[in-house]
Parts: structure tokens; C-alpha cells; sequence
């Protein structure tokens, strides 16, 4: 694997710890500037809305730069939205910083799995997502705790501080690692001509899938501390164990799903929101069992997880001709889960149905991801195959054209 995708993932690492490291400090950064704890939540909000919005934006803005000039713009974007949010003097401020911070991350995630997949070959296309993709999830176990303790000794504004130095870092790595320049194919590409490669039902129908699938992890993600403290009983100490279980779920999910991604993308699909289905179900019923839940949580991050690299690569096999447009639209499609799901999750909970009852939500929405992948595999398998191709190739079935179309 080349160093540049390593180096990807790193970016993805660094940012990553700003998506999520929020939810440890909404109490501080409430007080500090004054608002209420829902007002807090709401920057978490507005970073999502700015990753589903950014991420086609930016995409179409850079569509024609040189990936290392587009890699190192967004990231150098990212750093001073973070470094004026540390200084922000008010809540109007910070909220402003969080919407351009998302903005930069999500253009940043499109090219980023765009180089990731251009850089390898067509077999290795799942690892290469499988690890740029890993770098939230060693956010999620690394970085997000890390920001946590560093506000509780320090105050939430050295964490913003920490994650610009640490993007840095990221950004001069990318200068050095990421290949510059453009390629015949990079100079060929238009925003027209992408958009005409996206009109696709499978496509469209990958990224229903994608929306759902995550939206089934994140909804019992989101309110998990409170499940573990209010219903299954444990002491606030434990909760950051229980989320970093999670968290190790997740990255051995993303591993299995790195090695098997090309090879049974549809097959994965259906076996992981299968077990994520009945897992969801399990935990909204034993959530009282501390053994039960535990088990269950790994459960869902290895379950969860193990589709993120089928789900990141799926799309470029689906439509080749449209290599940046297409990962920053699948982008989209993770936040609008990542957006709506936790939305749904506060409704049942408001509704009066208890902490457990997001677990259902998971169920249900882990369910409609699982119709969508049999659809998509029902329609891939009807597609006519050219002569002399791998039955048991997904990325051979759909796009014998792919490798040429996607290397720059």
C-alpha cells in the first residue's frame, strides 16, 4: 500500500477527532460561552450539515486542481477555522468556524478517497478506502478520549488548539507523501461529464444504502453514554471502556471489510446489516444486562464497520466515470444518516419510550439497509457479464473498465 493512502488517513484521523470530540466538551464549552446544553449540541449539528452540503460543493470547486494542491488547500482551511474557533469570543463565531470546518473536512474526505483508490489497483481498491476510512475510527478511540482529557485539564479551547497542530502536521505530510501534478484522465474531467457518469439507479441506490447503514450505527452511538449510565446501570467510569469497545469493533470491522470488500461486496452487506439488525434488536431488549450489552456494543461496531469500506468503494466501481463527484456524494450520504438518525433517536426518546428504545430505531433503520442491498444485488446479478469475467468478482461484473478509468 502506498504511503500516500496512509498519509490520507492520517488527515481523516485528525479531523475526525473534531467530528466527535464535541460531545466530551458541550458542559465546558456551555458554560464558558454562555449558551444551554441543547445550544451546544447544536454545533454538532451544524458540523454534520456542513459535511453533507461541503462535500459535492468542494468537490465541483476542485474538481480540476492537482489532488496534493485540493488536499493541502481544504486542510490549510481546516486548521483556520480551528484556530479562530479556539479564539472565538461567542457562540455566533464558533458556530460559523464549525460549518467552515465541516465544509473543509467533507471536500477533504471526497478527494481523499478519490486519491486513495486512483493510487492503487483495482484489487486493492477496498484496502485502500479500508484504510483512509480506519482513521475515524482511531479518531473515535484515540483522539475523541484524548480531546476530552486535554478540555478537562486545560479547557475545550486547548482541544481545538491540539487538533489545528495536529492537521498541520497531516497537511505537511501530505505535501511530501501525496503524488502532485496531473495525470491525461485528471485533465479530461468536467463536472458535466461526471454528473452524466452518476446517472445511474445503482449508484443512487448505494447511496440510500450508505445513508441508512450508518444512520443504523450512529443512532445507538449517540445516545449510548446515557443507555450505559441510566438503563444498564453502569458508573460514568465506564462508559469511556464501553465507547473505546466500540471503537475497537469498529477497526477490526473495518479490517475484515478492507480484505473482502472487492471480492463479496454484496454478500458482506447483507451478512453485516443482518447481524447489525439482530444486534440492535438484542441490545433494545437486555440493555438491563451488563454482560448482554457489552457484548452487544462490540457487536455493533464490528457489524457496523465491517460495510464502511464496501459502501466507500462500492461507488467507483458503480460509476468509474465519475471519480471525485462520486466519493464526495457518498460523503453526503454517511452525514445524512449521521445527521437524521440521532434526530430520530431524540424522537422516540421524547416520545417517552426510554434510552433503549434508539436500539429499535438502529433495527429499523439497519432493516431498510438490508432491503436495499439484497435490491442492489438482485439488480447486479441481472446485469449481463461479459465474457471471461470472475462470477464471484463484483467489481468485474459491474465495471470490466474500471482500473483504466479510475488510475491517474
Amino acid at each position: 500500500m502506498p504511503l500516500a493512502v496512509y498519509v490520507l488517513g492520517l488527515g481523516i484521523f485528525t479531523q475526525g477527532t473534531s467530528e466527535f470530540m464535541l460531545s466530551g466538551l458541550l458542559p465546558d464549552m456551555a458554560h464558558d460561552l454562555g449558551v444551554s446544553i441543547p445550544d451546544a449540541g447544536l454545533l454538532i449539528s451544524a458540523f454534520a450539515i456542513g459535511m453533507v452540503i461541503g462535500a459535492p460543493l468542494l468537490a465541483v470547486a476542485t474538481l480540476n486542481w492537482p489532488r496534493r494542491t485540493a488536499l493541502a488547500a481544504l486542510q490549510a482551511v481546516f486548521i483556520a477555522a480551528h484556530v479562530a474557533g479556539a479564539l472565538a469570543p461567542g457562540y455566533g463565531v464558533l458556530f460559523a468556524t464549525r460549518v467552515i470546518s465541516a465544509l473543509a473536512y467533507a471536500g477533504f474526505w471526497g478527494v481523499a478517497v478519490a486519491t486513495a483508490v486512483a493510487l492503487v489497483p483495482a484489487n486493492a481498491k477496498g484496502k485502500a478506502v479500508a484504510v483512509v476510512a480506519s482513521g475515524l475510527t482511531l479518531a473515535t478511540i484515540v483522539g475523541v478520549p484524548a480531546g476530552t482529557m486535554l478540555s478537562q485539564t486545560s479547557g475545550w479551547r486547548a482541544a481545538f488548539w491540539g487538533v489545528a497542530a495536529l492537521t498541520l502536521v497531516s497537511l505537511l505530510c501530505s505535501l511530501t507523501a501525496v503524488p502532485g501534478g496531473k495525470g491525461a484522465a485528471d485533465e479530461q474531467r468536467t463536472v458535466r461529464s461526471e454528473l452524466r457518469a452518476m446517472a445511474r439507479p445503482q449508484l443512487w441506490l448505494s447511496y440510500a444504502v450508505t445513508a441508512f447503514a450508518f444512520g443504523a450505527v450512529i443512532v445507538t452511538f449517540s445516545y449510548l453514554a446515557t443507555l450505559l449510565t441510566d438503563v444498564t446501570g453502569l458508573s460514568e467510569g465506564w462508559v469511556p471502556v464501553i465507547l473505546a469497545l466500540f471503537g475497537v469493533g469498529g477497526l477490526i470491522g473495518m479490517v475484515i471489510g478492507g480484505k473482502v470488500a472487492e471480492l463479496y461486496p454484496i454478500r458482506t452487506l447483507v451478512l453485516a446489516m443482518g447481524t447489525l439488525v439482530v444486534a440492535s434488536a438484542l441490545l433494545a431488549v437486555t440493555a438491563q444486562n451488563t454482560v448482554a450489552t457489552v457484548v452487544l456494543v462490540f457487536v455493533l461496531g464490528l457489524a457496523g464497520y465491517v460495510t464502511n469500506p464496501v459502501l466507500q468503494s462500492r461507488v467507483f466501481v458503480v460509476a468509474p466515470g465519475a471519480p471525485t463527484l462520486v466519493g464526495a456524494t457518498n460523503t453526503s450520504a454517511f452525514n445524512v444518516g449521521n445527521t437524521l438518525a440521532p434526530a430520530f433517536g431524540g424522537m422516540v426518546i421524547s416520545a417517552g419510550f426510554g434510552y433503549a428504545s434508539v436500539a429499535w430505531v438502529g433495527a429499523a433503520l439497519g432493516a431498510l439497509a438490508l432491503v436495499g442491498a439484497l435490491w442492489a444485488g438482485r439488480l447486479q446479478y441481472r446485469t449481463p457479464r461479459p465474457s471471461g469475467v470472475v462470477a464471484h468478482s463484483a467489481a468485474r461484473q459491474e465495471a470490466p473498465a474500471a482500473p483504466a478509468a479510475t488510475r491517474h
